[in-house]
């Protein structure tokens, strides 16, 4: 009979011969959500035998994974800034990246934000956690994808908070009340370029949204036409947040105060990269 040391090993192996980036770590993952264990309790019990039903539940998910099926769609789940959210095919896979943006929002919000509209909001993750971080707050999450609104209004039930959160199908800004503006916007909406996108990894390229990733004008469309939108829907001293490419704030900043935006920070994520845009309307 094989141990939970030997099928870790083999499923290792498998996935490196497979180009799996971080085998060991995934096959670890995989082995710990089938027998329902924390990932290190797997330490302590390596020559545990394996029971056939446990291989069997286990089979489908490595031959998935080693098709480059990324490990967030195979488990289902992700955790996020604190949550744990449901994750599959109908939208992107929220990124550390997107966590900083949380991170950066809530260290430079004084006051407590009553409205926040999340655009492209996917899985939910950013409307979630700042609903999570300011509990008195409501959100309104907008997404052009039908399959995305319902994953995210999936996670709003799981966590909760289904009656503090409204989705909304909409281009953007397009179907949005002009009337009720907001006291914070945040968004991390595509913007990889053509040639970013066609060299992304299988796991990118094969199986999340192109939509939710890739953007024309050298990947700055869509965060051009938010930030030109957000400035008459934010309220007085309101916050538009944005994840962005690398290679963009030279030009979006100019775009920014032309659009009229007073104040304009640009920061770096955990590597040291432009990453972020806090645009703030005084």
């Amino acid at each position: 009979m094989l141990t939970l040391l030997d099928v870790l090993k083999r499923t290792t192996d498998y996935f490196r011969k497979n180009g799996v980036e971080n085998a060991r770590l995934d096959a670890e993952w995989l082995l710990a959500h089938v027998l329902g264990l924390g990932r290190l309790d797997l330490y302590l019990q390596f020559e545990r035998p394996m029971e056939e039903a446990q291989l069997v539940a286990l089979r489908p998910l490595v031959k998935r994974r080693a098709g480059r099926e990324p490990l967030q769609y195979v488990l289902g789940r992700t955790e996020f800034y604190g949550l744990r959210l449901k994750t599959d095919l109908r939208a992107l896979i929220p990124r550390p990246e997107t966590e900083r943006l949380v991170e950066l929002v809530v260290e430079k919000t004084d006051s407590r934000p009553a409205r926040i509209l999340d655009l492209g909001t996917g899985t939910g993750a950013l409307a979630l956690a700042l609903l999570k971080q300011w509990p008195e707050g409501n959100a309104v999450a907008v997404d052009s994808s039908t399959d995305a609104l319902e994953l995210a209004a999936e996670n709003a039930r799981e966590l909760g908070m289904a009656d503090r959160i409204s989705f909304l199908r909409s281009d953007w800004y397009q179907d949005l009340d002009e009337t009720q503006p907001f006291d914070l916007i945040v968004a991390n909406p595509p913007y990889l370029t053509e040639e970013e996108w066609t060299t992304a990894a299988p796991e990118v390229r094969e199986f999340e949204p192109r939509a939710a990733l890739a953007a024309t004008g050298e990947g700055r469309a869509d965060l051009e036409h938010i930030i030109t939108g957000a400035f008459q829907r934010l309220n007085h001293s309101g916050l538009l947040a944005l994840e962005t490419g690398i290679n963009h704030h030279d030009t979006l900043t100019g775009h920014a105060r032309k659009t009229g935006f007073s104040s304009v920070e640009s920061l770096p994520d955990y590597h040291d990269r432009d990453r972020y845009l806090f645009l703030r309307k005084d």
